[in-house]
């Protein structure tokens, strides 16, 4: 039986079946390949920093981060608790101020320890060149840290091949509503 399967990969490699399928494989993986970033009309790499701030009001009839988890007993803070968010990104702490985008997808209470958050996120732009563009935040926002590090782990429109980090401080955080403004130092490498 192994003679036999021997002779049918002989006669097939000699055939050039199996040197086509190979031609296409040029890395042995067949489905990467490496490219010019000068094809995707890549430029210099660049640093931005921007300051906003994100609001993130649960109270009230307009509210812009709802509770879609909740769990039956809920511990001192909030372990299990998650949040979907549409919250708007200004540029002052005032929410009348300019609105240059908004903050969507979700925070979830994720310590038992302490109030601390995983944020995954997106800051969609709205606003001047950037408008369409969007950065990617994911990481773990110990709530009651002064400042707390998360990295921007990508982006989209002028922020292709995004990375960085951002700095959150609370600016406001009414502890009976919930109500948060953040100011949000955003550090971004974009081309």
């Amino acid at each position: 039986m192994v003679r036999i399967l021997l002779i049918v990969v002989f006669i097939l490699s000699t055939s050039g079946v199996i040197r086509c399928a190979r031609a296409n494989d040029d890395d042995g993986h067949g489905f990467v390949r490496s490219l010019d970033p000068k094809l995707l009309s890549l430029k210099e790499e660049k640093l931005s920093h921007f300051r906003i701030y994100w609001h993130d009001i649960t109270s009230g009839s307009n509210a812009t981060s709802i509770s879609v988890v909740r769990p039956s007993n809920i511990s001192a803070t909030g372990f299990g608790i998650i949040n979907v968010i549409d919250d708007p990104l200004t540029l002052g702490p005032k929410l009348s101020s300019k609105l240059v985008g908004r903050a969507q997808g979700f925070y979830a209470l994720s310590s038992q320890e302490e109030l601390g958050l995983l944020m995954s996120m997106n800051f969609a732009f709205t606003e001047g060149k950037y408008n369409g563009s969007t950065i990617t935040v994911l990481g773990r926002n110990p709530v009651f840290h002064k400042v707390r590090e998360m990295p921007v782990i990508g982006g989209s429109g002028l922020f292709r091949f995004a990375r960085g980090y951002v700095q959150a401080r609370t600016h406001t955080l009414n502890m009976k509503t919930g109500d948060a403004i953040v100011e949000y130092n955003c550090y971004v490498l974009h081309y």
